[in-house]
């Protein structure tokens, strides 16, 4: 029985873990239980002895990601320092890393069309990350929340960009300027 259940825990996170990379990649919709299955060699029958329904396991895949992105994006530099965040955030590493980068940016216009549960999850995420950046920024909301709104919007713009040179030069203004509004530390 014990091998029964940790087979089955393990099964979940393999479908867990593949649906959440496929999310970033692809969309919140791109997701169909039958193809996802067979991604990770089990039956379409099977995924409900996992998950109540495509919803629910859905927002487990959004969790998921904006976890993953988060804890990536904590990895790359100093929470405490604006530029660190900018930098690591406005990175072509990060504009290139579409399905393991912040679920955030790929995932906004897909959320703000989706019912409550997933807007209510990136909703804690968001709030999360202006708290994050307005510590480094004295604790001014309003300017972490230009912040914020500049980061997400000039990844998401620079990955639609087809001209690489036009995408690098978005990531290159938008981080020049966020950079400066990073308070200036007394000697």
């Amino acid at each position: 029985m014990g091998h029964s259940q940790a087979e089955k825990a393990q099964n979940r996170e393999r479908i867990l873990a593949e649906a959440s990379q496929q999310v970033r990649r692809d969309g919140l919709e791109s997701v169909s239980v039958g193809s996802l299955m067979k991604s990770v060699g089990l039956t379409h029958g099977g995924f409900y002895g996992h998950f109540e329904s495509r919803s629910a396991l859905l927002e487990e895949a959004l969790q998921r990601a904006l976890l993953e992105g988060e804890a990536n994006a904590q990895a790359s530099g100093s929470p405490e320092c604006l530029s660190d965040i900018v930098r690591g955030y406005l990175s072509r590493t990060h504009r290139d890393a579409r399905d393991s980068g912040c679920a955030m940016a790929a995932l906004v216009s897909d959320v703000a069309r989706a019912d409550d549960g997933p807007r209510t999850i990136m909703t804690r995420y968001v709030e999360s990350f202006i708290a994050a950046v307005a510590k480094t920024l004295d604790g001014d909301e309003e300017r972490a929340i230009v912040a914020v709104s500049a980061l997400v919007g000039a990844l998401t713009l620079s990955r639609v960009v087809a001209d690489p040179t036009r995408s690098d030069a978005i990531l290159k203004v938008v981080r020049d300027h966020l950079i400066a509004l990073e308070p200036e530390v007394a000697p």
